[in-house]
């Protein structure tokens, strides 16, 4: 059963946290996703293993936290993974699929004391400005809410006027990113979601050098097949271990 953060003002968030070591491991989902998905649950199976600290969860109107989900926003997400990011100590590394990589480069500009190292899973930042056609963004503009049919469920997938406004004013990748940590970013060359050349151009923003893109040429948008979820492991085991070297520090 899911523990529940309680915070003024906000909606209830649901979240499963594995104690162990750090730094803590946390799972950022995708757009319209939940802590319930293959990644977040494969990686929980091997923290415990591994006997490290990891955490999953699901934003306000996802899954089982509280709240509406068309009246959120990036913005608002990006707070729920902050309240998650300041509910543990220590170090935090995050793994942020989708929109959570998006979701992963805000909250580590936030909270560039805590976040050590990231790990983006066909990450999308930004994509409030290409993942749209003109079409769909002057339909956004004049009756503020858009659907689409989607690959992942029979019920379509909704985005409002709210959320993108939100994305087109927290842009990540207009400018350098100045973040020093180790970064995997795993693409698949086959997703229908995010074009693959996008990783390579966001890993030249980091002011990092420890950055280093991995392209699976068979590899679709989910990244979910053993031997994807087998390369998430090592990206993160690798970027666990830079971040406990001495020469991290």
């Amino acid at each position: 059963m899911a523990e529940i953060l309680q915070t003024p003002e906000r909606p209830t968030l649901a979240f499963q946290h594995t104690p162990g070591d750090g730094p803590t491991v946390i799972f950022l989902c995708g757009y319209a996703s939940d802590m319930q998905g293959a990644k977040a649950l494969h990686l929980e199976v091997w923290a415990k293993g591994q006997g490290r600290a990891f955490l999953r969860f699901d934003y306000a109107g996802c899954g089982e936290s509280g709240g509406d989900f068309e009246s959120e926003t990036l913005v608002t997400w990006r707070d729920d993974a902050l309240r998650m990011i300041d509910h543990v100590e220590g170090p935090v590394v995050l793994v942020g699929s989708s929109m959570g990589g998006w979701v992963m480069l805000l909250a580590a500009k936030e909270r560039p004391d805590r976040i050590m190292g990231m790990v983006g899973i066909a990450a999308a930042p930004d994509f409030t400005d290409w993942g749209f056609t003109m079409e769909d963004k002057l339909k956004l503009l004049q009756e503020g809410r858009l659907e689409k049919a989607s690959d992942y469920s029979d019920a379509p997938t909704v985005t409002t006027r709210g959320f993108w406004a939100s994305g087109e004013a927290n842009r990540m990748m207009v400018r350098p990113i100045g973040f020093d940590g180790p970064v995997r970013l795993l693409q698949g060359q086959k997703d229908k979601e995010v074009p693959w050349q996008r990783a390579g151009a966001l890993a030249e923003l980091f002011h990092s050098d420890a950055v280093q893109t991995v392209l699976v040429k068979d590899g679709d948008h989910r990244l979910s097949r053993d031997q994807d979820l087998a390369l998430i492991l090592r990206a993160l085991e690798d970027v666990i271990a830079l971040c406990s070297s001495p020469s991290s520090s």
